[in-house]
């Protein structure tokens, strides 16, 4: 069997992250489009997919920087209902009263198992979601540290920006790093491949 060497994963495209939420992105909705364009890519190509979520408990440290959001089983920490998650598999994050749980690779699947081995072989990652400026940005710079190629698609993330230009901050690490920015509308115009 050929082993899979692509992956797309999601970032954190949850309620309270979209207009309306309790701590919500401006225009967080618009990246859902563009993911639900990528996840069904990725499904015709046989790659991966994984999307993450934050799932904090009730109590939690977290809730001391930020204003409380995404409590496990919560209509806030649901994923956003026009996000198409057929056959994606779901990481849950930031668990413990002390986690921040910032990065994808932090939390696990419904069995335990982790992301980094859930994507064992692959070399490649597409990452889009929220927020660019916090959990992108963990998920990438996790994601190079661990040695894959990672591609930032930039028409489907949306920052936080507490501090204005955060967003255009991150998005500048994350290629000094080496990610490689690219768009959806890129990748489907090379369907060939």
């Amino acid at each position: 069997m050929k082993e899979i060497e692509q992956a797309v994963l999601v970032v954190d495209v949850q309620n309270d992250f979209c207009p309306g939420g309790n701590l919500a992105v401006k225009d967080g909705d618009q990246v859902v489009e563009p993911l639900n364009n990528l996840i069904s890519y990725a499904h015709s190509k046989g790659w991966l997919t994984a999307a993450s979520r934050d799932w904090h408990p009730e109590k939690s440290d977290h809730f001391d920087i930020w204003p409380k959001h995404c409590v496990q089983d919560t209509f806030g920490a649901g994923f956003h209902p026009d996000l198409n998650l057929e056959g994606v598999t779901v990481f849950s994050k930031g668990m413990g009263d002390k986690d921040n749980g910032y990065s994808p690779f932090e939390g696990t699947d419904n069995q335990g198992q982790g992301l980094e081995k859930f994507l064992e072989n692959v070399k490649k990652i597409y990452i889009g979601g929220l927020a660019t400026d916090y959990c992108v940005r963990a998920a990438v710079l996790d994601a190079i540290k661990l040695k894959y190629e990672v591609y930032l698609m930039t028409d489907a993330i949306k920052a936080v920006n507490l501090n204005t230009g955060d967003g255009e901050k991150a998005i500048s690490e994350m290629i000094k790093a080496g990610a490689k920015p690219t768009t959806i509308s890129k990748l489907l115009e090379r369907k060939g491949e």
